[in-house]
C-alpha cells in the first residue's frame, strides 16, 4: 500500500503549507491528534519547509526576521544601504540603514516598494534553536540506513505533473527531507512533493517526530509565563513571548525581560509584523491539545486587544507613565477598589466625565481613557482610602454596563504607530512643507532672526520636542508656579523620550481637561508633539488668553 501526499505549492513565505489530500499519512490533519503523547504523522515536506529559507532553499542559518513577517537566512539579506529618508525620530543609528524587501518588489521606483529599516529586523533566536535541535537529531547515530528500509520522494518544480525528480530518503521521510533541504536539493518553491510507500518507514518516522517534539519543547516556552507560546510575537532583539505577556510587560516597562533592549510598542497589535508564523505553525502541529487548551483559557479571560469587565473610575484625566492620586470615598468606588485589589492585580481604567456642552443624551464619560496600576493603597479607619497609581496604557471603551452602581467596560488598547509608520509620517510632512535652509528654527520654533513662526508641519519631530523642552526649562528658570519643586518631585523631570514628553507636559500645564484629552486618541508621537508645541506657542503669545483665543477659559 502506498500513500501519496501533495503540497498545494503556494509561495506564502514561511507559513505552513496545507495538503490537498485530507489523508496526511495517518488519515488525519495536523491538530487532530487524540493525544499530545502521540503526535499526528504530518506531511514531512510541509513540516520541514517551515524551517527552509525562501531565498537559498536551504535550512535557515541564523534566521533573520523582517518587519513584513518573512524570515530568511542572515546571509540572504538584500544589500544594505543608507536610507534616503529625512526623519529625526527615533534617533537610532540602526534605523539609518535599510534594504528593499524581496516580497514587496525590488523596483525602488514602484509604488508598492517597501524599504525595511535594519532597526526593525533581527535574528530570530527561538527559530534558530529549533533548527539546531533538528540538526542534532539528524547528526545523531540513531537513524542510519541499517535501522530500516528506504523511501523515495518525487519532487516537481513545474506546474505540470509530468516532470518529476526523484530522491531516495535513506534516513526516513522527515530526516531525509530535512537533508535534501539542508543540502539545497529541494527548492523552496517546489510545487509537488510525493512520498510513495511510507509503510516501511512508518515506525522510524514516528520515532523521529516524537523525539523532535520532545527535544524542542523547552525552546517553545515563553520566558515570562513559562508556558507554551500562545500567539508568539518576536521583537527586533530576537526574543519571543506570548502576545498577552508582552502586553503585560509593557504595563510596567518597555524593556525586553531577557536582554533589556527596548521593545516595540506595536508588538501587541494583531496585524503586527512581529507575529511569528513559523512558531505558530510548529506549535499547532506538534502540540495540538496543549495549545488548544491555552487558547480556550485565554478566550475565557479575554484577548489582548479587547479586555472585558474592566472597572472604570470616572473622575479626571490620566496619562501613561504619569502618576494619579485618588481619594476614594463614594460607596460604589470603595466596593470597586476592594475588588480591584482582590481580583484584578491592582489595575482599573480611568476615564473623565463627558464635557460635551450640548443637551443631547450622552453617556457619562468620554470614550478614551488610561489603564492605571495601583502603586500604593492605604485604607483609612472610616472605610475611605488613599490610592497612588501610575498610568500604563491607553484604551478606548467599546461597550459598557453597570455592576453594583459602578461602570465596567470592554476596552481596546490604543497603541502607538509602528516606528516605520512614524518615520513615514514625518517624511511626508517635511516633504510637503519645505523651508529654506536659512530658516533654521530658533528655540521658540520661529525662523532664526525672524518673528514669523515656522509651521509646525515643517519642523522635524526632534525640533518639536526641543522646542517644548526648551520652553519647560525656560519657565523652570523663571520659577513658574506650575514647575514648582513639589510638582517636579511628583511628576519627575522632563522625560528624555519624546513619546512620553507630551504626557508630562499636559500633566503640569494649567490647561483645561478638554484640551488635555486631545492627547488620548493620538497614536502618533509626532502628532502629540505638534499639539504640545501648539500649547507652547499659545502660552508664549501675550494674546493667548484674549477673548479671540481658542484657549479662552481653558486655564483652571
Amino acid at each position: 500500500m502506498s500513500t501519496q501526499i501533495q503540497d498545494d505549492g503556494r509561495d506564502v513565505g514561511n507559513s505552513v503549507v496545507e495538503s490537498k489530500d485530507s489523508s496526511i499519512l495517518d488519515q488525519d490533519r495536523p491538530g487532530q491528534a487524540e493525544s499530545d503523547s502521540t503526535p499526528t504523522m504530518v506531511n514531512p515536506h510541509s513540516l520541514m519547509r517551515l524551517l527552509q529559507c525562501p531565498r537559498c532553499s536551504r535550512s535557515l542559518r541564523v534566521p533573520f526576521r523582517l518587519p513584513c513577517g518573512n524570515t530568511l537566512c542572515r546571509a540572504c539579506l538584500p544589500p544594505v544601504t543608507k536610507r534616503d529618508i529625512r526623519v529625526s525620530y527615533p534617533q537610532d543609528e540602526s534605523r539609518k540603514e535599510g534594504f528593499w524587501c524581496f516580497w514587496h518588489t525590488e523596483n525602488q521606483d514602484d509604488r508598492f516598494a517597501v524599504e525595511h529599516s535594519m532597526g526593525d529586523c533581527g535574528v530570530d533566536v527561538t527559530v534558530g534553536k529549533v533548527v539546531e535541535v533538528l540538526e542534532q537529531i539528524a547528526n545523531s547515530d540513531d537513524y542510519h540506513t541499517e535501522r530500516g528500509g528506504e523511501a523515495s520522494v518525487r519532487m516537481s518544480w513545474t506546474r505540470t505533473d509530468e516532470e518529476f525528480r526523484t530522491a531516495v530518503l535513506e534516513e526516513g521521510a522527515y530526516l531525509g527531507t530535512f537533508r535534501l533541504i539542508r543540502d539545497g536539493e529541494l527548492e523552496y518553491d517546489a510545487r509537488d512533493v510525493v512520498y510513495p510507500d511510507m509503510e516501511t518507514l512508518r515506525a522510524k518516522d514516528q520515532e523521529v517526530l516524537e523525539r523532535f517534539r520532545r527535544d524542542v519543547r523547552n525552546e517553545l516556552d515563553c520566558q515570562v509565563c513559562y508556558g507554551l507560546l500562545l500567539d508568539p510575537v518576536t521583537s527586533p532583539c530576537g526574543h519571543t513571548f506570548c502576545r498577552r505577556c508582552v502586553a503585560m510587560i509593557m504595563d510596567h516597562s518597555d524593556l525586553c525581560p531577557v536582554c533589556r533592549r527596548r521593545l516595540a510598542a506595536a508588538m501587541t497589535a494583531k496585524d503586527s509584523g512581529h507575529k511569528n508564523a513559523i512558531l505558530m505553525a510548529l506549535i499547532d502541529i506538534l502540540y495540538p491539545d496543549e495549545i488548544r487548551s491555552r487558547r480556550e483559557s485565554a478566550e475565557a479571560e479575554g484577548d489582548t486587544d479587547s479586555e472585558r469587565d474592566v472597572p472604570l473610575f470616572i473622575s479626571t484625566i490620566s496619562f501613561p507613565h504619569m502618576p494619579t492620586f485618588l481619594h476614594v470615598f463614594e460607596d460604589r468606588y470603595r466596593l470597586m477598589m476592594r475588588r480591584v485589589m482582590e481580583h484584578r492585580n491592582g489595575r482599573f481604567g480611568m476615564v473623565m466625565y463627558n464635557l460635551q456642552s450640548n443637551n443631547r443624551p450622552l453617556r457619562t464619560f468620554m470614550p478614551y481613557g488610561t489603564m492605571l496600576r495601583v502603586d500604593r493603597f492605604e485604607y483609612l479607619p472610616d472605610g475611605r482610602s488613599l490610592v497612588s497609581t501610575v498610568g500604563t496604557t491607553k484604551f478606548k471603551v467599546v461597550d459598557f454596563n453597570v455592576v453594583d452602581d459602578y461602570y465596567v467596560a470592554r476596552i481596546e488598547r490604543v497603541d502607538d504607530l509602528p516606528l516605520a509608520e512614524e518615520e513615514a509620517l514625518e517624511a511626508r510632512e517635511l516633504a510637503a512643507n519645505p523651508r529654506p535652509i536659512a530658516d533654521a528654527p530658533s528655540p521658540d520654533g520661529n525662523a532664526a532672526g525672524d518673528q514669523t513662526p515656522i509651521p509646525l508641519e515643517a519642523l522635524t519631530t526632534q525640533e518639536l520636542y526641543k522646542m517644548c523642552l526648551d520652553y519647560a526649562e525656560k519657565r523652570r528658570s523663571e520659577a513658574s508656579p506650575w514647575l514648582h519643586r513639589r510638582i517636579l518631585s511628583t511628576y519627575g523631570p522632563p522625560p528624555t523620550d519624546p513619546a512620553r514628553f507630551p504626557y508630562w507636559l499636559a500633566s503640569i500645564l494649567p490647561l483645561s481637561e478638554k484640551e488635555k484629552y486631545k492627547l488620548l486618541p493620538m497614536r502618533s508621537v509626532r502628532e502629540r508633539l505638534k499639539l504640545a508645541a501648539s500649547w507652547v506657542r499659545m502660552f508664549e503669545n501675550p494674546e493667548w488668553n484674549s477673548p479671540t483665543s481658542s484657549f479662552t477659559g481653558s486655564v483652571l
